[in-house]
């Protein structure tokens, strides 16, 4: 794989000559005159065709924050095995994404964030950096303003107890024993969502073995008073849910002593056979970069040495994550993308004119038809009787497909002219019906799992990092009606289940709320398309409140964009941040559904996108647009500033995709009111 200049990984192509020629001829840009919607649309096209892989896959780079780094470096201290090379690289990016403040974000622009600087000090200090480095002075200044380590995360603390740094018996209990509890029983591993499962399986055994490496050099820096290095941490009152799970946490701690001990080496091994049972093919856990690590402690706790072949696939996987850049640096990827990025990619390209026979956009469709995952994984415990046949986010995740990339996989898919129809008709179908399988009871659909909603593990002590459950979500019930009504369901009973959870969930503003990108401009992009395809005329009150919203969040600019610190503070960021090329392309999708293509919104916005595209065909865009947990984890999609604008100027310049138009028409699903859009011109 070769480094692309926005980031992305892939095998460079030729250009697209021949492509060019098989798409609609865009008008001729005037002289004098900046580019057209059409112009943009063209070199945009080029230059995602280009960055396609010879395998027919699409992955542009998943940027997080630097705890990935940190971590990992940690890891490979943990186990004897850094390197002089490694540690160097890292902290070349580690250093380059620290702040003038001595802080390090989670996202970019964001605040500076307590444990991510934590992290990253004790990095660059096991690459060599000291105490006395200006860089470091400001980074331990600032880290004992916030509180010093006694303030950071769970997870932080959890590090630094693996070289003594901090107290094991200060940290949250995590019994091994919960492998044995019954799905019925509250707080079993099937209560949690498969990301935290998959983290937390593992850290029980951590947990339970309690381990400490010397550690290579103090820390006493990084406290408010190294005297007292870990004080105690006020209770919840006791009649509240905190203080209820903070009591119980505490009677752990006491039974802790109380085990048996056969019974805990049971236990722990009841852990160590589900972790090897869910192990991929790649050598990962998940396809994510979190579980592996946690993975590879655990069973190295257990015996498992590093020339194991379990460890030893697992530490190459690992190895994959990294992401090499041209001055040296190395980054760490938590998870790769090329499903999504590949059917966001294909849907991209055809809503732009490409054929649908187009070499490369059959090759992409070959390829996703070889990702469909045909065994049942951890999904088949809450659905036993329900047949295989979704997609997962990564390149090898077989355990965990999850229902936003089967649905919009589909519809890429259905965009294709494929040599053997046959075959595709049938992974279709085998799509769709594991989705409707996925529905939860509510009508709505989560991302991996089916009623992922207990109240419990997000009150644990030690679940302070993030989402631990997957509830049904706006976007990925959006995306799987707007897949339904594609095959021809969209008066199916259980779709109109999905309409109804989405019309009930819109906020009083007229937006939704984005679970998986961010935020309400993400939500309210996805739900508005979803909405029109399921036959909702523009006119109806929900899609009319939802087109209010987004002219009003229209920035000056005529861009638009979201800040991450919705999440946190609605009031005062819903709908805004400095525009962004996907954001705007997302809320320009809900309007160009709506019906509103001639309106000054929508001429403002692609006046944005078009003039803000760079003379390769592509975008720039730093800020982080997806994200893991709302606000505790954030991701930059780097393939995201390419296909969702090429999408929305697609659409634009062509109307609505021809194909699902005329599947749409045939089934009658089209309301009388609501004609076929006619092309736009560029």
């Amino acid at each position: 794989m070769t480094a692309t200049t926005d980031g992305s990984t892939g095998a460079t192509l030729p250009p697209r000559a021949a492509a060019a020629s098989e798409t609609d001829s865009p008008a001729p840009e005037t002289a004098g005159a900046g580019p057209t919607p059409a112009d943009a649309v063209r070199r945009a096209t080029d230059f995602l065709l280009s960055r396609q892989d010879a395998e027919g896959w699409w992955k542009g780079d998943l940027e997080t924050n630097v705890s990935m780094d940190a971590e990992d470096l940690l890891l490979r201290q943990f186990l004897g095995i850094l390197d002089e090379d490694t540690a160097r690289a890292a902290a070349l990016f580690v250093r380059g994404e620290q702040r003038a403040d001595g802080t390090w974000a989670t996202f970019y622009g964001g605040p500076g964030d307590l444990s991510a600087t934590i992290e990253a000090y004790v990095a660059l200090r096991l690459a060599g950096d000291t105490p006395d480095d200006p860089h470091m002075a400001r980074a331990s200044a600032w880290i004992r303003g916030q509180g010093g380590i006694a303030a950071a995360r769970v997870f932080t603390r959890i590090w630094l107890a693996l070289f003594g740094w901090w107290k094991w018996e200060d940290l949250p209990e995590l019994p091994p024993e919960l492998i044995w509890f019954p799905r019925w029983v509250p707080l079993n591993i099937y209560d949690f969502g498969c990301w935290a499962r998959q983290t937390i399986v593992p850290l029980t055994v951590v947990s339970a073995k309690r381990p400490v490496r010397p550690a290579p050099f103090p820390l006493d820096e990084l406290h408010t008073d190294p005297a007292l290095p870990n004080p105690p941490r006020p209770l919840a009152p006791a009649v509240s849910w905190d203080g209820a799970f903070q009591r119980l946490d505490k009677g752990l701690h006491v039974l802790r002593r109380a085990v048996p001990g056969r019974l805990r080496r049971a236990a722990m091994n009841t852990a160590a056979r589900w972790i090897v049972e869910r192990q991929e093919n790649d050598g990962c856990w998940g396809g994510i970069q979190p579980p592996a690590v946690y993975s590879i402690i655990a069973l190295y706790l257990l015996g498992y040495d590093l020339e194991h072949p379990v460890m030893r696939e697992g530490l190459k996987s690992l190895d994959r994550f990294a992401v090499w850049r041209e001055d040296g640096a190395r980054m760490i990827e938590a998870c790769q993308s090329p499903v999504w990025d590949t059917c966001l990619a294909v849907i991209a390209l055809a809503d732009a004119g490409v054929p649908a026979d187009h070499t490369q956009l059959v090759k992409a469709a070959d390829w996703m038809l070889g990702e469909q995952i045909v065994r049942p994984g951890d999904w088949a415990v809450r659905r036993p009787g329900l047949p295989p046949g979704g997609w997962a986010f990564e390149f090898h995740n077989d355990n965990y497909p999850d229902i936003d990339d089967t649905a919009e996989v589909v519809l890429a898919l259905r965009r294709v002219r494929h040599h053997d129809p046959e075959r595709v008709e049938k992974a279709i179908g085998r799509g769709v019906r594991w989705n409707l399988g996925m529905q939860s009871r509510n009508g709505a659909w989560g991302a991996f799992d089916v009623d992922n909603t207990s109240p419990f593990p997000n009150r644990l002590p030690f679940c302070d990092f993030g989402e631990v459950i997957d509830p049904p979500s706006a976007d990925v019930t959006a995306h799987v009606v707007e897949m339904l009504a594609a095959e021809g369901l969209a008066h199916d009973p259980r779709t109109r289940r999905g309409i109804a959870w989405l019309l009930a969930e819109q906020e009083p503003d007229g937006s939704w709320f984005g679970r998986w990108g961010v935020n309400y401009v993400y939500g309210t992009g996805s739900v508005v398309p979803a909405l029109v395809a399921a036959g909702f005329p523009g006119s109806h009150p929900a899609i009319r409140r939802a087109v209010g919203w987004l002219e009003s969040a229209q920035n000056d600019d005529g861009g638009w964009g979201e800040d991450l610190r919705s999440y946190q503070d609605v009031r005062q960021w819903s709908g805004k941040g400095a525009s962004t090329a996907s954001q705007t392309a997302w809320a320009l999708l809900a309007l160009l559904a709506a019906g509103e293509r001639d309106s000054k919104a929508v001429e403002r916005g692609v006046e944005w996108l078009t003039s803000t595209q760079r003379e390769d065909g592509s975008w720039d865009e730093p800020h982080f647009t997806g994200t893991g947990f709302p606000w505790d984890f954030s991701i930059n999609y780097h393939l995201y500033r390419q296909v969702f604008p090429l999408t929305a100027l697609g659409r634009y310049v062509h109307g609505e995709p021809a194909v699902l138009r005329q599947r749409a028409d045939r089934r009658g699903d089209r309301p009388a009111d609501r004609p076929a859009a006619e092309p736009k011109a560029g």
